[in-house]
């Protein structure tokens, strides 16, 4: 599984007030949760979860405000509490053809190229909002609780990872490199085992 982390400045790297030497925040890129949501696309304890509704999904933010491209991906994700975050492979096209149908347009506020609803976007979206119903939940309902806490302990852990990358000496990150290989090899061999009670099972 690989890792990608991206920075983001914090308030004494923009000017703002100061602090303890500076300060740069860490997010974990989006590396580690595609790979997981591609393992549940394709398929998690024998079921799939469903592909979410871009375009339904994108004509219900915008009606509650302008938003960019990113703003949209990033709220799909909070709303089906992590499962699905569509690519920019999958949002901006739907984005555009939307333009083209003239129910999306661009418009600049405050120094920002936000994306609102025209007059004929907000109309077809309150046509059919029954039809849209809620994406996001119905991509995040069709896994069940031990899934979600499995994406809860992931977004932990790769915070507490980011805090040893970012604040760790070289041997506390030696400690977390052997860790997370330890957890890595336990992980498998949990599969390991249960393809080996499958195999031993009755009338196998």
């Amino acid at each position: 599984m690989k890792i990608g982390f991206r920075s983001e400045q914090g308030p004494s790297d923009r000017g703002g007030a100061p602090n303890s030497g500076g300060w740069r925040r860490w997010r974990l890129g989006p590396l580690v949760e595609g790979d997981i949501r591609h393992a549940l696309r394709g398929g998690f304890g024998g079921g799939r979860v469903p592909r979410g509704n871009v375009r339904a999904a994108i004509l219900l933010l915008l009606s509650e405000q302008p938003r960019n491209g990113y703003q949209i991906m990033e709220e799909i994700s909070q709303r089906s509490k992590g499962v699905w975050r569509p690519s920019p492979g999958s949002v901006y096209p739907a984005l555009q053809l939307l333009e083209d149908e003239g129910m999306v347009r661009t418009e600049e506020t405050d120094g920002q190229r936000l994306l609102t609803l025209t007059a004929a976007g907000l109309a077809h979206t309150s046509e059919h909002r029954g039809e849209f119903g809620s994406p996001w939940d119905d991509v995040s309902g069709a896994i069940g609780d031990d899934i979600h806490e499995l994406f809860a302990l992931m977004r932990q852990t790769a915070g507490a990872l980011v805090q040893v990358v970012h604040t760790g000496d070289q041997a506390q990150v030696g400690r977390a490199a052997h860790l997370l290989r330890e957890t890595k090899h336990g992980l498998y061999r949990i599969l390991a085992e249960d393809e080996a009670a499958d195999a031993d099972s009755p009338g196998r």
